[in-house]
C-alpha cells in the first residue's frame, strides 16, 4: 500500500474518532442540562415518605433580604391547647402567614396533617392580603439585576439538539450514568422556600472569595443564616417537588441573612422556582430532601465544582 494512501487512511480514522467523541460529549452535555435545568417527574403512583428523606416545605416568591420588623397582631389561639403551648403546626403556620403578609400575596395553606377540631385561619388570613404582583416582592432595597435568562429559542434549540443526538445513537453509558447519578437522600424536616433575584444573587457566601454568582437562570439556593441547626451544608444538592411530576434539583451556594432566625428557609433562583410554579403563584407547599451530587457538571447552573 502506498505510503500516501496509508497516511490518508490514518487521518480519516483519527477524524472519525475525534468527531464521534465530540458528538458524544455534546450529547452528554445537552442531556445533562435537559435533566437538571427542567422539572423532572417521579412515578405516577409515587408516595412521598419521610423514610425516603422527604419533608414538607412552603414555597413563596419573596426576595429573601426583606425587612424583619413585621409583627402579626391577629394570630388565632387554639381553644383546645393550654395557653403558652406552641405546636409544630402553629410555628409553620405562623411563619407561612407572616411571609404572605409581607409579600401581599393571596395564599392557600395546606399543612400535611391537621387535627379535625383545630381552627383553620387560612381564609381569614388570605382576605387581608392583596393580589399577587408579577416579579416577586419589592421589599428589597437593591436594584433589579440586569442579567437576563437565556432566550426560549436557545432552550428549544438545546432541547432539539439533545433529542436528535439521543435518537441517532441512543444513550451512551456515560449519559446513562449521569442521569442516574443524582438521587434524593437524607432525613425529613419542615422548611420554607422562596425565590430571590437582582443584587441578592451577588457574592454567594459559600465561597470565602466568590469568583462566581448565580443568575436567574441558575439552579441554586440560599439557606437561613442563623438558628437552623440541621440545615444542609454549603454545596449540597437538594431535590424539591411540588407534585411527583414536578421536581427540581438545586445546589446550596448562599446564606439568607434576612431570613428569620431559627426558620428553615430555602430561597430558590427564578429558573428553579418556575419549574415548580409561576413566579406570581404566591405561597406553595412542596416536598424537599437532600440529594447526591451529579457525575456530570454544569457550572452555569451550580457554580464551580471545587
Amino acid at each position: 500500500m502506498p505510503l500516501s494512501l496509508l497516511v490518508s487512511l490514518v487521518f480519516v480514522l483519527v477524524y472519525l474518532l475525534l468527531g464521534t467523541e465530540a458528538s458524544d460529549l455534546r450529547a452528554a452535555h445537552n442531556t445533562l442540562e435537559s435533566r437538571y435545568a427542567r422539572a423532572h417527574s417521579l412515578s405516577n403512583n409515587y408516595h412521598f415518605s419521610a423514610r425516603d428523606g422527604w419533608q414538607t416545605v412552603n414555597v413563596t416568591n419573596l426576595q429573601y433580604k426583606y425587612r424583619r420588623d413585621f409583627v402579626d397582631e391577629d394570630d388565632d389561639v387554639d381553644d383546645d391547647e393550654p395557653q403558652g403551648a406552641v405546636s409544630d403546626d402553629d410555628v409553620v403556620e405562623e411563619e407561612f402567614f407572616e411571609l404572605a403578609k409581607r409579600a401581599n400575596k393571596n395564599i392557600t395553606f395546606n399543612p400535611p396533617t391537621r387535627r379535625a377540631n383545630r381552627k383553620t385561619v387560612a381564609k381569614s388570613k388570605a382576605k387581608s392580603t392583596k393580589s399577587p404582583k408579577k416579579g416577586g416582592s419589592n421589599k428589597s432595597s437593591k436594584k433589579p439585576s440586569t442579567k437576563n435568562s437565556p432566550k426560549s429559542s436557545s432552550k428549544a434549540a438545546s432541547k432539539d439538539t439533545s433529542k436528535s443526538a439521543l435518537s441517532k445513537g441512543g444513550l451512551t453509558a456515560s449519559v446513562k450514568n449521569i442521569l442516574a447519578s443524582l438521587k434524593g437522600e437524607g432525613s425529613a424536616e419542615p422548611v420554607t422556600i422562596t425565590w430571590y433575584t437582582g443584587h441578592d444573587l451577588e457574592n454567594p457566601s459559600c465561597w470565602p472569595n466568590p469568583v462566581w454568582a448565580p443568575t436567574d437562570a441558575s439552579f441554586a439556593c440560599a439557606l437561613t443564616l442563623e438558628g437552623w441547626v440541621t440545615r444542609p451544608k454549603c454545596f449540597k444538592f437538594l431535590e424539591l417537588c411540588n407534585t411527583p411530576k414536578k421536581c427540581v434539583f438545586v445546589r446550596v451556594v448562599d446564606s439568607c441573612a434576612g431570613c428569620k432566625k431559627g426558620s428553615k428557609h430555602v430561597d430558590l433562583t427564578q429558573a428553579a422556582f418556575k419549574e415548580l410554579a409561576t413566579l406570581d403563584e404566591g405561597l406553595l407547599q412542596v416536598q424537599m430532601r437532600q440529594a447526591t451530587e451529579p457525575e456530570g457538571w454544569l457550572e452555569h447552573l451550580w457554580g464551580p465544582k471545587d
